[in-house]
């Protein structure tokens, strides 16, 4: 009874699997092992920034929803371009010959300017800059 090729290939992969977790455990295992343990001071506990104490509390700033709108714009556009890009390769011989695989791709791209058209109508792409303060002096 002969191992098949199927089973050679899920072997190799459950051994990479077993590898991997087993070095992510060896890993947390002596990190707990040989790491050090933390004393509580607190003058050694409070962030290293530059050899400056740290003013305020360390609460997160605040950002506009404009940046994450933006990114999430970039996220959608970018992966218009992993569509876009084996379409256009396969267009001569699959696309043109094909009515259906041409339709499909122009509503996808009109339903991606119906989106961008929206966050320009929006005002989610512009950015508006605040002048710089003037130095009095």
């Amino acid at each position: 009874m002969g191992v098949t090729r199927m089973q050679q290939e899920y072997f190799s992969a459950l051994v990479q699997l077993l590898a991997g977790f087993g070095f992510a455990g060896m890993i947390l295992v002596l990190s707990v092992i040989f790491g050090r343990r933390a004393k509580l001071r607190k003058s050694q506990d409070i962030p290293y920034e530059c050899g400056n104490v740290p003013e305020g509390d360390g609460a997160p700033a605040f950002f506009s929803i404009k940046y994450y709108m933006v990114a999430v714009l970039f996220l959608v556009f970018d992966l218009e371009v992993i569509f876009l890009y084996p379409w256009a390769l396969d267009f001569k011989e699959g696309v043109l010959n094909n009515g259906s695989a041409f339709a499909a791709m122009a509503v996808f791209i009109g339903v991606l300017l119906a989106v961008f058209f929206y966050a320009v109508g929006k005002g989610v792409i512009t950015w508006h800059r605040n002048p710089a303060p003037r130095r009095q002096g």
